[in-house]
């Protein structure tokens, strides 16, 4: 077996939300290449369990980094492509999409503005 890229492990964000599909970070590095960072359009039809997961993975980052920039690392790219060119912006340029140790930032009055309960100091889900 190919030796697998390293991926920083960010340890203190949840693996998901409870109780449903929705993943926040992968346990190991993809084999077949890394999973490309895209900017996914929002349609107005989520439901909302989809916009609960958004708010607590930007709820999760938030608390774990700040305004700071982070490594992608074990992040997963489908949970960051939702928020990403809007909450979640590259922090490098040029930005490597398909790369685990891609800088990432979190807009701050952006994430403010379209999920003002990730920036609480507590998330019920």
């Amino acid at each position: 077996m190919a030796k697998l890229p390293e991926m920083t492990k960010h340890r203190g964000i949840p693996s998901g939300l409870p109780g449903t599909g929705f993943q926040f970070t992968i346990r190991r590095a993809n084999p077949r290449g890394v999973t490309a960072i895209i900017a996914r359009r929002r349609m107005a039809d989520r439901t909302p369990t989809e916009k609960l997961a958004d708010t607590a993975f930007l709820h999760a980052l938030w608390h774990k980094f700040g305004d700071e920039p982070f490594e992608r690392g074990n992040l997963d790219a489908g949970r960051i492509s939702w928020l990403f060119g809007r909450e979640i912006v590259a922090a490098e340029d040029p930005f490597d999409a398909q790369s685990y140790s891609a800088l990432l930032q979190i807009d701050e009055r952006t994430g403010r503005a379209n999920y003002p309960d990730a920036f609480e100091d507590v998330l019920i889900v």
